[in-house]
C-alpha cells in the first residue's frame, strides 16, 4: 500500500489532530517526506466538490474533518448519538468504568472481551466519561464525570451500590491480571 493511502487511513482512524512528525513516525519515513503527502491530501479534499471531508491544519497539527456544507447531516447524526438511549454494551461499559475507574482501554476490553473504541467515544460525547493520560501507565485512563455522578445524586463513585464488593471482585482481578499492560 502506498504512503498516500496509509497517511489518509491514519487521519481517518485517529479522529484527533496529528503532526507531520507523528505521521512520519507511523509511516516510517522522514518528516520532510510526510509534508508533501499531507499537502497533497489537503489539496485532494479541497478540490473535490463531491467529498464531505477536508484536511484542516492548525499550526503544526492536521485533522480530517467534515466540510461545513455537511453540517446539517452531521448535526442530526450527533444529536441522535447524544440523546438516544444508551445501548446495553454502552451501559455495561459505563458500569465497568464507574466501578473500576480509572481504567485503561486494554483493561476494559479484557473485561468486556470486545473492542470498546466506539462506545468510549459515544460515552465521552454524552459527557458521561472523561479520559486523561496516566503518566505512570503511559496510557489513557477513563473515569466517570462529575456530570454522571450529579445525575445519579452521588458525590463519588464509591457511593454506588455494592461498590466495594464489585470493585474488588475476584473474577475481575483475575481478568485484569491477564490484561495487556495491566498495571493496576
Amino acid at each position: 500500500m502506498n504512503t498516500h493511502a496509509q497517511c489518509e487511513a491514519l487521519f481517518f482512524a485517529a479522529g484527533k489532530p496529528l503532526t507531520a512528525k507523528k505521521i512520519a513516525d507511523f509511516l516510517e519515513i522522514k518528516e520532510k517526506d510526510a509534508a508533501p503527502i499531507i499537502a497533497s491530501l489537503k489539496k485532494k479534499y479541497a478540490e473535490d466538490p463531491e467529498s464531505g471531508v477536508q484536511l484542516v491544519n492548525n499550526g503544526k497539527t492536521y485533522q480530517l474533518m467534515t466540510k461545513g456544507a455537511c453540517a446539517e447531516a452531521v448535526e442530526k447524526y450527533i444529536k441522535e448519538e447524544i440523546i438516544g438511549e444508551l445501548t446495553r454494551p454502552s451501559l455495561e461499559t459505563l458500569t465497568i468504568i464507574a466501578y473500576r475507574g480509572p481504567i485503561t482501554k486494554p483493561e476494559l476490553e479484557q473485561i468486556r472481551g470486545v473492542n470498546c473504541s466506539l462506545i468510549l467515544r459515544n460515552l465521552a460525547l454524552r459527557g458521561l466519561i472523561e479520559s486523561e493520560e496516566d503518566g505512570t501507565l503511559q496510557q489513557q485512563v477513563y473515569r466517570v464525570t462529575l456530570e454522571f455522578l450529579r445525575y445519579l445524586g452521588i458525590s463519588e463513585p464509591n457511593n454506588l451500590p455494592d461498590y466495594q464488593k464489585l470493585n474488588s471482585h475476584d473474577l475481575l482481578q483475575q481478568l485484569l491480571a491477564n490484561a495487556p499492560a495491566a498495571s493496576k
